[in-house]
């Protein structure tokens, strides 16, 4: 039987795509990132996420990304998408409205398009973050 606490933040690896034996790499961690979310992730894949100076060939990548952080395209989305594997996706994860740090939409979409990238999902997560699903364009 799974407890009520675990079987909510196994809900939300499943609702972000990740499944058993992917290979999960973080990065823009800091210290207000949502700790229950980072655990579920490394729960449901069974590894622990790798940190953004990791070499390996990556499944999955959860961008945390903030106002101010710099430049989404320059700053992140391009050097991400390097050890993204073929069939691999990005979430950014921003703050929702009204929390510091906030990102509105528009400055995601744009950099997603400038990035060479394809928004396929927006997802409201439990708590301080929403999450955008970004995957290569098929060819």
């Amino acid at each position: 039987m799974v407890a009520a606490g675990d079987a909510a933040k196994v809900g939300v690896a499943e609702k972000l795509g990740i499944e058993p034996d992917m290979v999960v790499q973080e990065i823009g961690w800091d210290e207000d990132v949502d700790d229950a979310l980072r655990a579920a992730v490394e729960e449901r894949s069974g590894s622990e996420l790798l940190d953004e100076d990791a070499q390996e060939v990556v499944d999955v990548i959860l961008l945390w990304w903030r106002d101010g952080d710099g430049d989404l395209v320059d700053d992140a989305l391009v050097d991400a998408t390097s050890p993204l594997a073929d069939n691999g996706f990005i979430w950014v994860l921003t703050p929702k409205t009204g929390r510091d740090g906030h990102v509105e939409p528009s400055v995601v979409a744009e950099a997603v398009t400038t990035a060479g990238l394809s928004q396929t999902s927006t997802v409201s997560l439990p708590g301080e973050w929403s999450a955008t699903r970004l995957v290569r364009p098929k060819r």
